[in-house]
């Protein structure tokens, strides 16, 4: 039969205890001075080395050499209180927990009278002090306060808390805490060198982890795995199934399905847990965990490898490469999601319905309306259009902002007048665009993201949705996104329904995060354009037009004021007059993401609108004389007789 490793190992000296420096300094330093308290209190979690420094303490007191703070190991107190030793005489172990009674503290304090048999203190260690009830204590407070000189007591709690105020004012108190990762991995590959183990890499971390800073129960563990394994060597794979962790294997599938936005390979992941009946929970604290490896391979570089301890050469590059799949931001949302749904896991909900509602709400970051899902789709959309790095994206409005004021100058009309006024609308186009990072999007991305805007405008308003669901994506370069309106009343509606360019704006904003301006493009006047090229004076005569004349009421022209003449210089409208119809197409870029247009009058035109003619009196056709001065036709009117025409202009 094979002693435990946790006892085999025990120490014996303050100097083998391992990550309390906090407590076993300041204990030392007492011992060489000779400043001994009569009680102490040692508090913190399980298997953490209070019972042993309780232990050890006792044999720096009664060591023949003593008191030390390095006992001898050869005097009878230290072979006796030594990991193979069977105890002491002058050293009493008791377990509060079922020593917790009134009697049980009236029968210590009548031992603690007599003194020590051989030694030269009497130890008494009170394990699981917290146990012991309030009478008990205060049973006890008097022998505490004022013991006899050659009385030691030492409690050794995992509730500090619990143990009354009266009993730990008159001790020493020390707190021990849990053994950092960094030294726990050190300690066990060292006892693994002295027990002559092989162990896989990567065997030891899982054991560090599921130990979680205890070494009772990291020793406990590897004890398990080295009696479970073949030969002398620990198995990875073997250890991962006793542990109850994910498998590299599954977990890199899954995490590679999310960093590649794979739904299928990430559902058939989730599925292989289930399938192979695995702990749903453990599988998201394992991405989880997964995920923190990630975000810190992406921040520290190559310095990773000093801060995750016991990952091979190979995991390393494989997690790099994986951090930069996903991209910082979207890590951190990633994690987040992960973290909630981690928290939510409890119940008696599915636990597949958990998991893959939360692959379904990693893989679309759009759900996330918070400034990590924000960003995570501005890296998304980076990638997509192969922007190059972080510090490129600025300077690339800067140095496309003259190409832009030459791009729209073709738009303007043909007339010699009008054609010198649009400079300043198109510098001021480039200004926003230099102030505004955008990214080169194209007009095939923008139209694969248009339905989401849609949605988007659905959401914020309905009224405004009912106006652009109807809107087709034409193109979209430097900046401004040309819309096809399907009539000239649909411009109009879209002009006059106040909220709608608002909506659609903010739409894109947070979809694509970029600001844009809007030019529509009305479909008749798209078909008609090419008739319009015909110069004005070329024209069919009035005398020839095959259809009657149509009667056009004239715009109200808006006045510019003081608080629309910035917005004017931002707007560019285009006004052709066709003569045989009197139709007026108009060509407007709205405004930047700022402004708000809640009626027409955000559409101010930068060239005044081509003035109506006034509407004449009623001529009989190719007459220069009215009605009214015809000599007898008022009398053939009231016979219900009709004028008739000729050619020669009488009747």
């Amino acid at each position: 039969m094979v002693t435990a490793l946790y006892r085999r190992y025990r120490p014996e000296t303050f100097a083998e205890l391992i990550g309390q420096s906090q407590v076993t300094a300041p204990l030392m330093t007492a011992l060489r001075g000779d400043r001994v308290n009569h009680a102490y209190l040692f508090s913190g979690p399980r298997g953490c080395g209070k019972t042993t420094s309780a232990r050890i303490l006792a044999r720096c007191l009664n060591c023949a050499e003593g008191p030390t703070d390095t006992p001898c190991g050869k005097c009878p107190s230290c072979v006796e209180l030594s990991r193979n030793g069977g105890g002491s005489m002058d050293v009493v172990e008791i377990d509060a927990a079922s020593h917790n009674g009134v009697d049980d503290a009236r029968d210590l304090r009548e031992r603690a009278a007599f003194a020590p048999a051989r030694d030269r203190y009497k130890i008494f260690i009170l394990d699981e002090a917290h146990m012991v009830t309030a009478a008990g204590f205060n049973a006890l407070l008097k022998i505490v306060e004022e013991p006899p000189a050659h009385v030691k007591f030492i409690f050794a709690t995992t509730e500090p808390e619990k143990v009354i105020s009266t009993i730990r004012s008159r001790t020493h108190h020390y707190p021990f805490r849990l053994v950092p990762p960094s030294q726990m991995l050190e300690y066990l590959e060292s006892l693994c060198t002295s027990e002559g183990v092989e162990v896989a890499p990567g065997v030891l971390s899982l054991v560090v982890r599921s130990g979680g800073g205890s070494v009772r129960d990291s020793l406990s563990l590897l004890d398990q795995l080295i009696a479970g394994s073949e030969g002398s060597k620990v198995e990875y794979e073997r250890a991962v199934a006793l542990l109850g962790y994910t498998p590299d294997t599954l977990l890199d599938s899954a995490v590679e399905a999310l960093s590649l936005h794979d739904s299928s390979a990430a559902f058939a992941a989730v599925d292989r847990v289930i399938q192979t009946g695995q702990d749903p929970r453990q599988f998201v604290e394992d991405i989880l965990e997964r995920l923190r490896d990630l975000i810190l391979v992406a921040a520290a570089g190559q310095d990773a490898k000093a801060v995750l301890r016991g990952v091979s050469d190979d995991q390393l590059e494989k997690m790099r490469m994986q951090a930069e799949q996903f991209g910082p931001s979207e890590l951190a949302h990633a994690a987040d999601i992960v973290n909630d749904s981690l928290t939510a896991m409890s119940g008696a909900t599915s636990p597949k319905l958990h998991l893959e509602l939360m692959i379904a709400r990693v893989l679309v970051p759009a759900a996330d309306a918070s400034e990590v899902g924000s960003l995570a789709r501005i890296e998304r959309l980076e990638r997509r259009i192969g922007l190059p790095s972080d510090s490129a994206a600025p300077a690339a409005p800067a140095t496309k902002a003259p190409p832009t004021a030459a791009k729209t100058e073709p738009a303007k009309p043909a007339t010699a007048p009008e054609a010198k006024a649009p400079p300043a609308p198109a510098a001021s186009v480039a200004a926003p665009s230099a102030a505004v990072n955008i990214p080169e999007l194209t007009t095939e991305a923008f139209r694969d993201s248009w339905q989401a805007i849609l949605s988007r405008v659905e959401k914020a308003s309905k009224s405004a949705w009912i106006v652009a669901y109807t809107l087709k994506v034409v193109e979209f370069a430097e900046g401004v996104l040309t819309l096809r309106f399907m009539s000239q009343s649909d411009l109009e509606t879209f002009k006059t329904s106040g909220q709608a360019p608002d909506v659609l704006r903010k739409a894109i904003t947070d979809e694509l995060g970029i600001t844009v301006k809007f030019k529509p493009l009305v479909e008749a006047a798209a078909a008609a354009a090419p008739e319009e090229e015909a110069p004005v004076a070329a024209a069919t005569p009035a005398a020839e037009a095959p259809t009657t004349p149509i009667e056009v009421q004239a715009e109200p022209e808006v006045q510019p004021t003081s608080d629309t003449t910035s917005d004017s210089e931002t707007l560019v409208t285009d006004v052709v007059t066709d003569a045989a119809t009197d139709v007026t197409d108009t060509a407007i870029v709205s405004d930047n993401l700022t402004d708000a247009p809640t009626d027409v009058s955000d559409v101010t035109p930068a060239q005044p609108v081509a003035e109506a003619k006034p509407a004449k009196a009623t001529k009989s056709r190719k007459a220069d004389v009215p009605d009214s001065e015809r000599y007898g036709e008022s009398i053939l009117r009231e016979f219900g007789a009709k004028p008739l025409d000729d050619p020669s202009g009488g009747r």
